[in-house]
């Protein structure tokens, strides 16, 4: 079956009246798009500008009368306020969703890891599969930050490893060198950070978010990986963990992949008590120009820099006490 996409770029107070029309000829529905601009640091970005509304008629032997019967009750539209001419174009049809899953491959991280489309077979079964929906929360493995983050934690994890190896086997070293038995993923969005951690080898990890849609992304990543009460999801941030509405108040790894200013801002309500003695604290969502505030409200609280990555405009930190 061939498509016939209709389409018609208008101010944003004729949109609706627009899409209205289109949708009495659109069986499947009307589909708008609109730009979007960044009113600063924290805006998660802001529609501006004309909006484009789009909407597919089925080819078949009504077409032409389909059409006609469309473009009258623009015409009456217009007769309101002025409207541009539609424009149209031929459309194949196709699988839709395998089309959109087409574009997501396999991505390689460090030396132990793979972020896995949730539909797709692991083709290195030797690297830990952490499996993602793409259409989920933020954290799909795609953007820099998440694989800054992700090969840092997989640094950190070996270098533990190596001095653990290097100390003596008193019980109290092997606590101290080894692999953090807990971990906290504060803006958990997809779940990622926490299910890599847990592959790498933690025995535990919390995560909370302050968006509920997001911790029942992660909940459903984490069922795609097998992953069950190893893993505690709750709504939440700092001060409920601080406040101890958690199993636990403290771990030897702490990760968040968030916003600059919100990473500073999570400084003031005590994220820095989170990280145990001896531990690290694992911090992505940096622009480079942001860098330096981060490190300043890390450094008020004690922390020292060991450890950092950049990609593109993106920087990771590594903190420890």
């Amino acid at each position: 079956m061939n498509w016939l996409e209709v389409s018609m770029t208008v101010d944003g107070e004729l949109a609706e009246a627009v899409a209205d029309v289109f949708a009495r000829f659109a069986p499947n529905g009307v589909m708008t798009e609109q730009g979007v601009k960044y009113n600063g640091e924290e805006d998660a970005g802001t529609p501006t500008g004309p909006i484009t509304v789009r909407a597919y008629l089925e080819v078949n032997d009504q077409l032409e009368e389909t059409r006609q019967k469309l473009e009258e009750s623009l015409f009456y539209l217009g007769m309101i306020q002025p409207l541009p001419a539609p424009t149209y174009k031929q459309i194949a049809d196709q699988n839709w969703m395998e089309a959109w899953k087409s574009h997501y491959k396999p991505i390689r991280i460090g030396g132990r890891l793979l972020i896995l489309p949730a539909w797709m077979a692991s083709p290195e079964p030797n690297r830990a599969a952490i499996k993602i929906d793409p259409g989920m929360a933020f954290g799909t493995g795609t953007h820099p930050t998440t694989q800054l983050c992700l090969e840092l934690m997989e640094k950190d994890f070996e270098e533990r490893g190596k001095r653990q190896e290097s100390e003596s086997f008193a019980p109290s070293t092997m606590l101290r060198a080894g692999l953090p038995l807990s971990c906290i993923d504060v803006g958990c969005g997809s779940g990622i950070l926490s299910i890599a951690a847990l592959k790498l080898g933690v025995k535990q990890v919390l995560a909370v978010d302050i968006d509920e849609d997001s911790v029942k992304n992660s909940r459903e990543n984490a069922d795609l990986n097998d992953v069950g009460e190893e893993l505690i999801l709750g709504v939440g941030s700092v001060t409920e963990i601080l406040d101890g509405k958690f199993p636990f108040k403290s771990a030897p790894l702490v990760v968040a992949n968030i916003l600059a200013p919100v990473i500073v801002r999570l400084f003031d309500a005590g994220l820095a008590e989170l990280v145990e003695a001896d531990g690290a604290l694992i911090l992505s969502g940096i622009l480079q120009d942001q860098k330096k505030s981060v490190l300043e409200a890390a450094q008020a609280q004690r922390l020292h820099l060991t450890e950092w990555r950049q990609r593109g405009d993106w920087v990771a930190l590594t903190l420890s006490r």
